[in-house]
């Protein structure tokens, strides 16, 4: 090689290596995903807190983002519930990261999915946008994001976990997200590497550990522009979750009449479990219990999580079919009826602060017999239910059914209903009533 080639190709080299160092000086400078997104956030997180209008003091708090440069503002419907259902009892305030504060303004809420849209006094400052694949449905399963909020009143923080998209197996529309959300970091963003909102903080498990949930985007941008103009007086936004709940229950059980039930065996029972897409069933049996039973019991629970979020006090709207087959092994027919007894009980919420919510409970039992009696077993029914003293036309519906064609052996099949209409709930009573068979 000549001495201009070997020159050459050192100056080649040196270049190779100095780009080299700039790029690893530039990824060294560079902050890392949470970094930057942390530094960045500050001036657009807010912490909201609920006070008593009289005394001054705070009676919860929680998290919020600004959206618009003009002071509008997402959370959750649970951070500012008791605003919206007592606004002559509470106000909200606002504390920023640099240690701003000032009144907040309800606007309008979203119950079923646990948003609110407020306003705060600050103007030209800083906000979040929406990730776009967030927005479309597009976004991918493993995407690194990022939960923002004040985790238990110490202060803004951080928090990584992955999108897992949607929960399986829930009516309720919540994004599966592995980071460690806290009290306090609900109605905070979940934002992806740029700082784009994915979904806001809702919930955690609490019997499980970094299992979160966020309400997906689309929902909070739908609500800013439903909200963006809107003059809500307290009476309106009082009427709005009235009128919300009540559109939500007459969609979810809508939808469980049209799903329908398919017939499960127990024993020698046909009974109707749905085949809504959205409920979870477990079974369970006593057949390994000690001492050893004198009666063997299989029960299927199947449970829907439809839940809404009303007031700190009450949440309402689970659904829950139930079936247990109870056969004797050595008990005499009086004593098997004294096992079954204890079963065949309904459970209504009573006492404490439901009686805030709900009316005394009203029951009626009667032996049913359905035609044709060949598949069918008599029945001892009892039917309970309880009015909301809130909301106008909404229930919650026990259906419990005993077959009576046998001593030593009997199904016990519950229907539990929360915040249904009257109608509704008769109308699936029959259906369910009728899906209980006999084959032998």
């Amino acid at each position: 090689m000549s001495v201009g080639n070997v020159v050459s190709a050192l100056r080649w080299c040196g270049a190779v290596v100095l780009m080299a160092c700039s790029i690893a000086t530039a990824a060294a400078e560079a902050p890392s995903g949470a970094e930057g997104v942390y530094a960045s956030a500050p001036p657009r997180l807010l912490q909201i807190r609920t006070l008593v209008a009289g005394g001054g003091r705070q009676t919860s708090t929680g998290s919020g983002f600004l959206v618009s440069s003009d002071g509008l503002a997402i959370t959750n419907y649970h951070v500012v519930s008791d605003v919206a259902l007592e606004p002559k009892t509470y106000r909200l305030e606002y504390t920023a990261a640099d240690g701003s504060h000032g009144d907040v303004t309800l606007l309008a809420v979203d119950l079923p999915n646990d948003l609110a849209l407020v306003r705060v006094d600050k103007h030209d400052a800083p906000f979040f946008t929406f990730d776009k694949a967030a927005l479309d449905g597009t976004l991918q399963k493993g995407e690194r994001l990022y939960s923002l909020g004040n985790s238990l009143d110490l202060g803004f923080t951080i928090i990584e976990g992955t999108y897992n998209g949607l929960v399986e197996h829930s009516y309720n529309e919540h994004i599966h997200f592995t980071g460690a959300l806290n009290p306090g970091m609900s109605g905070g963003p979940a934002v992806d590497p740029q700082g784009q909102v994915v979904g806001i903080n809702v919930a955690t498990r609490r019997d499980r550990q970094l299992i979160s949930f966020l309400v997906p985007a689309r929902f909070a941008a739908a609500l800013l522009e439903r909200g963006r103009t809107q003059q809500a007086t307290p009476e309106d936004l009082r009427k709005d979750v009235t009128e919300q709940l009540g559109n939500r229950r007459t969609a979810l059980y809508k939808s469980l009449a049209e799903q329908g039930f398919r017939s499960d065996a127990f024993g020698p029972y046909q009974a109707p479990e749905t085949q809504a897409p959205w409920f979870e069933c477990w079974s369970q049996t006593n057949a390994s219990a000690s001492p050893k039973p004198r009666a063997s019991i299989n029960t299927t629970s199947c449970t829907a999580d439809a839940s809404v979020f009303i007031a700190s006090d009450l949440d309402t709207g689970a659904v829950q079919i139930n079936h247990s087959y109870f056969k004797s092994i050595d008990l005499n027919q009086f004593q098997f009826a004294n096992v079954l007894a204890p079963k065949a009980q309904p459970y209504l919420r009573l006492g404490g602060p439901y009686r805030k919510w709900y009316t005394p409970q009203h029951c009626h039992e009667d032996f049913v017999g359905i035609a044709p009696a060949s598949t069918h077993p008599p029945l001892r029914v009892m039917w309970c239910t309880q009015g909301y003293r809130e909301f106008a036309d909404l229930y919650d519906v026990v259906l419990v059914a005993v077959t009576q064609d046998q001593s030593d052996e009997a199904l016990v099949s519950r229907l539990s209903l929360q915040a249904i209409g009257y109608d509704d709930a008769i109308k699936l009573g029959q259906r369910f009533l009728e899906g209980l068979q006999v084959v032998r």
